[in-house]
């Protein structure tokens, strides 16, 4: 199995296991629609700028390392998404993490509902909460999939009522974290692998499912189920969906999407290289 597929393997027992963990009885909502679902990505989809930016803006704030960590942070992820090459991501995979190595599970839990609360709530779009929770209307599960640690995309996904997460696995032994990944990050084909890897453990028809994403390294996850949705795209993704007739639907005002989509610099493409190459900067 190569890294991106054990990377979406382990993101989706994880998701399943955590859907079961969180699983409650009676709870009043529609009749379940079990074969469909809606996919969605979290980062200029879901949330307006990168999740993982605002998680290590929290952290500086909390001497995790320092604000030149922090710039240091950002001009990786620039390059990486400018750049372009999937082999920015994959050749940080060993040191993935290490932000967090030897720091127990838990108190990153902790630490991300606090920032959160901070940072992230007043981020979301509202447009895309109103697709998410039509899906719920309708009886369907609703998954993020990011290439954010799962840990921050559960919490999250937690906050908006969602069913879960299919995110990044860092590897813990004891409770704490070890600095390495399982797999590689969640990221292009890996986030395809876990949603397939999802449908196939649930009993989820693709063809009746719908994944909305920003950007262009999505196309094999948008590709892999029945309706794809192009949500404030980057210009290389418009471009694919107005190729292949899907649905374009962007909530930025004229300036903002100028503003966040040239070319998405710190959006979905970019997390992928966020948790390995810019965390690795902080002090130890």
């Amino acid at each position: 199995m190569d890294p991106a597929q054990r990377a979406g393997q382990a993101s989706a027992a994880a998701a399943v296991a955590a859907e079961a963990e969180d699983a409650l009885d009676g709870d009043g909502g529609p009749p379940p629609d079990l074969t469909a679902a809606a996919f969605f990505d979290v980062d200029n989809t879901m949330m307006v700028g990168a999740s993982i930016f605002h998680f290590a803006r929290g952290l500086a704030a909390r001497k995790f390392f320092t604000t030149s960590d922090l710039a240091g942070f950002a001009w990786e992820q620039i390059k990486f998404r400018v750049g372009g090459r999937e082999s920015d991501v994959s050749g940080h995979r060993d040191t993935a993490l290490s932000f967090v190595a030897g720091r127990p599970v838990d108190e990153v839990v902790s630490l991300g509902e606090e920032i959160y609360d901070e940072l992230m709530a007043d981020r979301i779009w509202a447009g895309t909460r109103a697709l998410a929770q039509m899906h719920l209307d309708a009886g369907q599960r609703v998954w993020l999939v990011t290439a954010t640690p799962v840990e921050l995309a559960r919490i999250i996904a937690r906050r908006l009522g969602l069913t879960g997460a299919l995110g990044t696995v860092a590897e813990s032994t004891d409770g704490l974290f070890t600095g390495r990944l399982v797999g590689e990050i969640l990221h292009g084909p890996a986030k395809a692998h876990a949603v397939r890897a999802l449908a196939a453990s649930e009993g989820l028809d693709l063809r009746r499912c719908t994944a909305y994403s920003d950007s262009v390294n999505d196309v094999p996850m948008l590709s892999a189920v029945g309706t794809a949705v192009a949500v404030n795209p980057d210009s290389e993704l418009r471009d694919v969906a107005k190729a292949r007739n899907w649905q374009i639907r962007d909530f930025r005002t004229g300036r903002k999407a100028a503003r966040i989509g040239v070319p998405s610099v710190l959006g979905a493409g970019a997390v992928a290289g966020a948790v390995a190459a810019g965390l690795a900067y902080r002090k130890r």
